[in-house]
Formats: C-alpha cells, structure tokens, sequence
C-alpha cells in the first residue's frame, strides 16, 4: 500500500516579508486534502504605480479546490489576512479564526458582502478539532497583535508546528502569554517539522518586552509640554493601551486619528479588551489645553493618505501641530518606506515639531523573535526538521543554517511555489507549481505580469508620446502627422509640448519615405511612424517611451 505523503507548499512569504500563504497537504492522488494557512497581503510601491495591494497568486490551489478542507488563520496582521474576501471566492473553503481575528475579516467580508456566504468558525483560544483528515490545535503565543497563535497539524505523517508570526514577551501586558510549557510538551511528544517566522534572524539577542515600552513611554511623554502625538501600528493593541496609559499619568485625554485606528479600537473592545480606555472627540480635543491631549495617529509609515500625513502638510481637518509640540513614532523603519517616512518627518520639522523615534528613546520593540529566542524555541520544540517561512531569501538561508547549527537534523530552504514532501524520507522539493502575485487594480485583481501593468511601468518611467496623422481615401495626408508628449521634463527651460519640433520633423520624414502603395496600408504606416519617432526621442530625452499611433482615414 503507498504511504500517504505530507507535503508543505508556500504559495506567499517565501521571498518576501508580506504575502503569507502556506498550504499543507496529506494522502496521495485524488485522496489527497489541502490546509490552507494565511491568506495576506503586501503592499504596492514606486515600482507598481496606481497599485496599493498584491496577493499571492492562487492558480494552483484553483485547481484543486474540491481538495482543500479548510483556511485557517493564525492572528489579525493584514500580511496573514489581507486577502481574505478578494481571494476566497477562489478557494470557497471554510475559515477558521479566534475571536479578534475573526471580527475583522468579517468587516473585511462585509465590505466585498460576503459575510452571509463565508462559513466563518470562531474558535476559542486554545481550541483544537478535526478539519478533514488534519487534527488542529492553537497555541498561545505573543506577537504585536492580540491572540496570536502557532497552530499544530496533527497527521497520520507527523506533526507539524506552524508558528506564524511570535516573540516571546515575558510581559505582554495584553491578551495571554506566551504557553512555553505546551510547546515543551510538543516538543517531548515529537515534532517532525516547525514551520517558522524569519524576520529577524540577523539579530542577536531578544526582540524585548511590552512592558519596558510602556514604562518608557510613560517616562518620554511626562517630559513634553506640547502636544504630543503617538504614530504607532494600529494593530498592536498593547502598544496603544500603553499609549493611553502614558496619556493617563500624564494627565492627557486620548484622541484617535485615523480610520484604522477607530476600526482596531472597535475590534479589540468587542472581545473584552481595552475595557478601561477611553477617548475624547477630535472635535472636543481641539478646546483642551496642549499639555492635556495626546493624539493616536495612523501613519508611522509615511503613507500620504493616512492621518499623520495630513497633519503634517496642515490638510487635517481637526488637529493642528507646530512649534512646542512633539511626534512620536512608536514604530519600526520597514524597509522599502525609509523615503516616504523621512519626508514626513521633515515636513513635520518644519512646521517646528519635536520628532521622536525608537533611535532616541526606547519607545518600540519587535514583534518577531530574534537568534536568542529562535534558539529558545528550537530547544523547546525539537524539530526533526526547519522550515524558515516569513522572510527575504537571506532571512530564509541564514534561518536554515541557522537551525542546523543547533543540532536540527535536517533544514530546508524553501521558494514561493516549491511543493516540499516532509515524509515519507528526508525533506526534499519534489515539484513546482506556479505562483506569482496579483494586482489589486482598482477593484480588479489582475496578474504582475499583465500587458497593462507592464505599460503602465514603462510609462512611469519613460514617459508617452501619441502620433496623430489624418489620410484620405486617396492617399493624401490632410493633417498632421502631431506628437504630443507627457510624462517628459523640461528643454533647456521650454515647456515639452514647445520643444516637440524634432519628433514632428521625425514623423514628417517618415511619412515621407512611405510608398504610394503602402500609404493605404495602416500597418505600415503605424511601423514607420513608431520606428521614427522612437528613434528621434531617444536621442532628444535619453529614452524609450511608449508610442501610440494613430491613424485617421477620412
């Protein structure tokens, strides 16, 4: 009889810090049935212009869907639920989420109005069932984010442990700590592979605890006389209660600012916490002296839209800030935002407000887990095998080699789309399927590679040009050709569209070099115009832009 196989599969979060999207399979053939765990988002940048969100591409697990018996998920961040409602009308299983977590993916159903159609199953902390053939239970962990859970899948292969995204705080200061003694007993009952976050790999030491956060923030806060305004993730619940308590000894009213930070406040007092804070209207803290509010910002990433921002540049409808008053960015740097985040500090200097960041003062910690805890965990569990998830392929290899050098006996390194079989027999990819990302595009999902973003890119970088030309059914050119530019600087101080002379000259002598009888031939035409124009504004601007031609027959 053939043994079933256990096979682990990162469609997302595999060469990317973002993204995750982990599938786990067990049989063989047609018997064969898929966990899904996390569905998340990253985030666009400069080089996909007009795109806020990107997705795994789920092509494959398309294909097998009848196979997957269930989307479990691990906490609340939107890099593991991000995708949710765009993506499950592709995967239609059932979800599988503890209390927090579970309230927001349903608002995230109910703006996509899919709350009635997705079966949603709200499991207690600590819960564990049958999903199909796999035997699921969550442990409690501690992270930036309320109700953060590794997840242990039992199979008649082996075991499993999914940490998802953890620290070990010895104080949260919210929510449950971190169940080290059920992780010992895992680790004594057998483990055959953790499957584990790789953030920060290259640090030595400890990520920290909440606990030396909120004392600081009490400390840093009491010594302003200004306003005082706190950018931080609105995710993290424990650094925004710590946030209202710093307020509170300091005898400042708390205001929210910023739509995320109404929606986590909403989400985190309806499963029983923050139960003792509470805030005052923008409206209200516009009439208190500045000594006496502390505002709660969305923004700590320089993003344009968000609260911060718009304070900065004075577009705020409701809070003001200036000289006397003090930002603090109770957050990290994540890379790719450096610029955006050093704009807004500047913009804020300018205006004279005091910046302070975790450089200046101990004001933020890491929910990841740095080498001494990854060791920590690793002697607790004792995996047969390492599986580093959740990172950039440096943080995956230096993770892998990393585990072996504590004594795992094996590690393996895997790429978004490597379908690794974890028993029977060593650790190995054993095939490859395809993944990619798709585009959230307004309100289509459209893949990386499509002819509209690919234009769209050569456009943010090179500029476009359009020719218009005019023929009659005689062959006769009654106007035109015209070139008409955007996207391109100055010349010598003269505006592009006065300076446009060559590449109309360009597509004149093109015009000029078309037969009698291919002038009737629209093909032609276009080829001789575009290799002309193309040609003549390289050597103007220095490059390749995108060139429409187009041709009127009148």
């Amino acid at each position: 009889m053939t043994q079933d196989e256990l096979l682990f599969l990162p469609v997302g979060g595999c060469r990317e810090i973002g993204m995750n999207l982990n599938a786990y399979a067990i049989g063989s053939g047609a018997n064969r049935k898929w966990l899904i765990v996390d569905v998340g988002v990253t985030f666009g940048g400069p080089e996909t212009p007009g795109i806020d969100l990107i997705m795994p591409d789920t092509e494959f697990l398309e294909t097998i869907r009848e196979q997957i018996v269930g989307i479990v998920l691990t906490h609340a961040h939107e890099d593991h639920i991000g995708a949710i409602a765009h993506l499950w009308p592709r995967l239609r299983a059932p979800l599988y989420a503890t209390p927090f977590t579970a309230y927001l993916i349903k608002e995230k159903l109910r703006e996509k109005q899919l709350d009635k159609e997705v079966p949603l199953n709200i499991v207690p902390l600590g819960d564990k069932r049958s999903i199909g053939p796999f035997d699921i239970e969550y442990v409690t962990l501690t992270h930036s984010i309320p109700e953060p859970n590794g997840v242990v899948i039992r199979t008649p292969a082996g075991v499993i442990f999914h940490t998802g995204d953890w620290k070990i705080d010895p104080n949260p200061m919210l929510g449950k700590g971190f169940d080290e003694e059920r992780i010992k007993e895992l680790g004594e009952e057998g483990i055959l592979a953790i499957v584990c976050d790789s953030t920060n790999v290259f640090e030595e030491g400890e990520s920290g605890s909440e606990e030396t956060v909120r004392e600081n923030l009490i400390k840093v806060v009491g010594e302003q006389t200004g306003k005082v305004a706190i950018t931080t993730f609105a995710s993290n619940v424990a650094r925004l209660e710590s946030c209202c308590i710093a307020a509170m000894e300091n005898e400042r009213s708390v205001c929210l600012v910023g739509r995320s930070m109404f929606r986590i406040t909403d989400a985190a007092k309806e499963v029983g916490l923050l139960k003792d804070v509470h805030f005052v209207e923008a409206s209200d803290a516009q009439h208190l002296a500045p000594e006496n509010v502390l505002y709660l910002c969305t923004g700590s990433q320089g993003e344009p839209r968000a609260a911060l921002s718009k304070i900065a540049t004075g577009s705020h409808p409701s809070v003001k800030m200036g000289e006397g008053d003090t930002v603090m960015f109770s957050s990290r740097v994540i890379p790719g935002n450096e610029r955006g985040i050093f704009d807004l500090q500047n913009a804020l200097a300018e205006n004279g407000v005091k910046i302070i960041t975790d450089r200046q003062e101990h004001i933020h910690v890491s929910g990841h887990p740095c080498r001494d805890e990854l060791r920590r965990m690793y002697s607790w569990a004792k995996p047969k095998i390492s599986v580093p998830v959740h990172g950039e392929r440096r943080h995956i290899i230096e993770h892998a080699r990393y585990a072996l050098s504590m004594q795992v006996p094996e590690a393996i390194t895997p790429n978004n789309g490597d379908l690794i079989c974890l028993a029977p027999g060593p650790a190995r990819v054993v095939d490859e399927v395809p993944t990619g990302r798709l585009f959230l595009d307004g309100n289509r999902l459209t893949p990386e590679h499509s002819g509209g973003m690919q234009e769209r890119r050569r456009m943010s970088w090179s500029g476009h040009l359009s020719v218009s030309i005019a023929i009659d059914e005689k062959g006769v050119i009654k106007d035109g050709p015209y070139v008409t530019a955007r996207g391109f600087s100055e010349l010598d101080g003269r505006v592009v569209d006065e300076s446009l002379d060559q590449l109309d000259e360009a597509a004149e002598t093109a015009m000029d070099k078309v037969s009698r009888k291919d002038i009737d031939d629209d093909d032609k035409v276009e080829r001789a115009l575009l290799r002309s124009v193309r040609k003549s504004a390289e050597g103007l601007f220095g490059k390749r832009p995108l060139v429409d031609i187009s041709i009127l027959r009148v």
